[in-house]
Protein backbone atom coordinates (compact mmCIF):
# COMPACT_ATOMS: atom_id res chain seq x y z
CA UNK A 1 0.00 0.00 0.00
CA UNK A 2 1.49 3.49 -0.92
CA UNK A 3 0.27 6.82 0.63
CA UNK A 4 -1.29 7.67 -2.86
CA UNK A 5 -4.53 8.69 -0.84
CA UNK A 6 -2.59 10.76 1.09
CA UNK A 7 -1.55 13.34 -1.69
CA UNK A 8 -5.43 14.76 -2.65
CA UNK A 9 -4.57 16.21 1.20
CA UNK A 10 -1.08 17.48 0.90
CA UNK A 11 -1.70 20.79 0.26
CA UNK A 12 -3.99 21.54 3.07
CA UNK A 13 -2.35 19.73 5.48
CA UNK A 14 1.04 21.88 4.53
CA UNK A 15 -0.81 25.16 4.50
CA UNK A 16 -1.88 24.39 8.25
CA UNK A 17 1.36 23.44 9.47
CA UNK A 18 2.79 26.32 7.94
CA UNK A 19 -0.26 28.72 9.41
CA UNK A 20 -0.69 26.73 12.88
CA UNK A 21 2.65 25.89 14.87
CA UNK A 22 0.90 23.50 17.57
CA UNK A 23 -0.08 21.11 14.44
CA UNK A 24 3.12 21.36 13.05
CA UNK A 25 4.48 19.92 16.60
CA UNK A 26 1.94 17.31 16.52
CA UNK A 27 2.69 16.25 12.84
CA UNK A 28 6.11 15.86 13.87
CA UNK A 29 5.31 14.29 16.61
CA UNK A 30 2.50 11.83 15.55
CA UNK A 31 1.84 11.86 12.21
CA UNK A 32 -1.06 9.49 12.20
CA UNK A 33 -2.94 11.28 14.84
CA UNK A 34 -2.08 14.77 13.52
CA UNK A 35 -3.49 13.75 10.02
CA UNK A 36 -6.67 11.30 11.77
CA UNK A 37 -7.22 14.98 13.98
CA UNK A 38 -8.23 16.74 10.79
CA UNK A 39 -10.25 14.29 9.12
CA UNK A 40 -7.87 12.39 6.81
CA UNK A 41 -8.18 8.87 6.81
CA UNK A 42 -4.68 7.12 7.03
CA UNK A 43 -4.54 3.64 5.47
CA UNK A 44 -3.84 1.11 8.73
CA UNK A 45 -0.56 -0.03 8.05
CA UNK A 46 0.67 2.75 6.06
CA UNK A 47 4.13 3.90 7.94
CA UNK A 48 4.44 7.56 7.86
CA UNK A 49 7.36 9.45 7.52
CA UNK A 50 7.19 13.70 8.28
CA UNK A 51 10.32 15.58 7.69
CA UNK A 52 10.62 19.31 7.74
CA UNK A 53 13.04 21.27 5.33
CA UNK A 54 15.09 24.65 6.63
CA UNK A 55 17.69 26.72 5.37
CA UNK A 56 20.25 23.90 6.44
CA UNK A 57 18.17 20.99 5.21
CA UNK A 58 16.89 19.80 2.35
CA UNK A 59 15.00 16.12 1.80
CA UNK A 60 14.57 14.77 -1.20
CA UNK A 61 12.21 11.89 -1.47
CA UNK A 62 12.37 9.59 -4.45
CA UNK A 63 8.38 8.61 -5.00
CA UNK A 64 7.57 4.95 -5.42
CA UNK A 65 8.16 3.85 -9.26
CA UNK A 66 5.33 3.64 -11.14
CA UNK A 67 4.58 0.10 -12.44
CA UNK A 68 3.70 1.23 -16.33
CA UNK A 69 5.27 -2.10 -17.62
CA UNK A 70 8.27 -0.63 -19.29
CA UNK A 71 11.25 -2.83 -19.85
CA UNK A 72 14.25 -1.55 -18.60
CA UNK A 73 15.86 -0.92 -21.99
CA UNK A 74 13.02 1.44 -22.36
CA UNK A 75 13.30 3.48 -18.91
CA UNK A 76 17.17 3.42 -20.00
CA UNK A 77 16.31 5.35 -23.15
CA UNK A 78 14.09 7.97 -21.52
CA UNK A 79 17.12 10.13 -19.52
CA UNK A 80 15.85 13.62 -18.94
CA UNK A 81 11.94 12.43 -19.01
CA UNK A 82 11.01 15.27 -16.44
CA UNK A 83 11.60 17.69 -19.20
CA UNK A 84 9.18 15.67 -22.01
CA UNK A 85 7.14 17.07 -24.29
CA UNK A 86 9.21 20.16 -23.94
CA UNK A 87 6.95 21.66 -20.57
CA UNK A 88 7.63 19.24 -17.50
CA UNK A 89 5.46 18.88 -14.87
CA UNK A 90 2.43 20.87 -14.29
CA UNK A 91 0.78 20.85 -11.54
CA UNK A 92 -2.80 20.94 -11.67
CA UNK A 93 -3.12 20.30 -15.34
CA UNK A 94 -3.38 16.19 -14.69
CA UNK A 95 0.52 15.48 -14.77
CA UNK A 96 3.23 16.04 -17.32
CA UNK A 97 1.20 14.60 -20.15
CA UNK A 98 3.28 11.55 -21.47
CA UNK A 99 2.58 8.86 -18.46
CA UNK A 100 3.51 8.77 -14.96
CA UNK A 101 2.38 12.06 -13.00
CA UNK A 102 2.88 15.02 -10.88
CA UNK A 103 2.58 15.23 -7.22
CA UNK A 104 1.76 18.69 -5.94
CA UNK A 105 2.98 20.22 -3.33
CA UNK A 106 2.10 23.99 -1.27
CA UNK A 107 1.06 26.54 -4.05
CA UNK A 108 0.59 24.16 -6.81
CA UNK A 109 4.40 23.76 -7.14
CA UNK A 110 5.23 20.27 -8.61
CA UNK A 111 7.12 18.22 -5.93
CA UNK A 112 7.38 15.14 -7.45
CA UNK A 113 7.21 14.26 -11.09
CA UNK A 114 7.71 11.02 -12.60
CA UNK A 115 7.55 11.31 -16.73
CA UNK A 116 8.44 8.33 -18.50
CA UNK A 117 8.82 8.88 -22.40
CA UNK A 118 9.06 6.57 -24.94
Amino acid sequence: MNGAVLLESSDRVIAKAWADEDFRSALMADPRAALESQGIEVPEGLTLNVLANSDKVFNLVLPELPDMGLAEEALDQSAGAARCGGGGCRCGGGGCGCGGGCGCGGGGACISCYCVCV
